[in-house]
């Protein structure tokens, strides 16, 4: 069933068939259909009682045309009528009252109207939040970085910020290498081609393109060998064994609150390369 709005031309039709007959306007209305009994515009109606609505009319026509002359019959034709009609959209139904903790105490119009401005608050919330998401949390030591202490609470911000220095650096080394590169294979080209000025121009360009290309394949073999080499000794450095030595430390006197001091420093002298030595105090 197609539901329409009433329009001003609906709503004339409506009592128009009501003065001309409304013991067959009352025998249209049906159990399942809006109801006819107060029009007005913007109220529902369905597609069938327009149709019925407008059979009646001209079936009375000489009625309603006597009625109503300066209009004509053709104002209550189904055309006529549908016309400014919309589809009827059911309002929503009213928000549920929230239940009552206490039978005893009946809400207040105060308590609804509080109630309704805090629902309104949350919604303007909801959606300010989701213009604008909330950031990402932050540390302690990022929200204040100038507290002392701050480095104890935070979580990894160290590592992070080693991280990227390291990472940092890695990159600028790696540029300036690039560009002593490039430095040393143009300036090499650049002297073969001075060098060769007596030969002629494309024994010379096929000589300084030769000497800039085994230069090229030289840095590269030089610089993975460096790498390698640089790889080894971290590997090896990091198979050694730690070993903690104490270098100093004291006895405090509980009786007499004197402090004892007895130092002693072992020389190296003759001491495993392999493995590694952490200084440290023993209290």
């Amino acid at each position: 069933m197609v539901l329409l709005t009433m329009t001003p031309a609906i709503v004339r039709a409506i009592a128009k068939a009501r003065e001309v007959s409304e013991e067959e306007l009352s025998k249209l209305q049906l159990p399942a259909e809006p109801s006819l009994a107060e029009p007005n515009t913007g109220n529902p109606i369905s597609h069938s009682q327009l149709i019925d609505i407008s059979k009646l009319l001209k079936k009375h026509v000489d009625e309603t045309g006597a009625a109503d002359a300066e209009n004509g019959p053709l104002l209550y034709t189904l055309d006529s009528l549908l016309k400014g009609s919309d589809i009827y959209i059911t309002p929503p139904p009213p928000k549920k009252e929230p239940l009552v903790v206490y039978a005893d105490q009946p809400q207040t119009p105060e308590y609804k109207a509080l109630m309704e401005r805090l629902r309104r608050e949350e919604e303007a919330r909801a959606y300010e939040r989701m213009l604008h998401p909330v950031p990402a949390i932050q540390t302690f030591a990022q929200r204040f970085p100038t507290t002392p202490h701050a480095h104890f609470n935070s979580i990894g911000g160290g590592v992070v910020e080693e991280d990227d220095d390291v990472n940092y650096n890695e990159v600028h080394r790696q540029i300036i290498l690039i560009i002593n590169v490039l430095i040393t294979i143009i300036a090499c080209s650049a002297f073969i081609w001075v060098a060769a000025r007596h030969w002629s121009i494309p024994r010379r360009l096929g000589l300084s393109m030769s000497g800039s290309g085994a230069i090229a394949v030289a840095e590269v073999v030089i610089y993975r060998g460096y790498v390698r080499r640089v790889k080894e000794a971290k590997l090896k450095e990091r198979k050694k064994p730690e070993i903690k030595k104490i270098v100093e430390s004291w006895v405090i006197d509980r009786a007499t609150d004197k402090k004892g001091v007895a130092t002693s420093s072992g020389s190296r002298e003759g001491v495993d390369e392999s493995i590694r030595y952490r200084k440290g105090k023993h209290r």
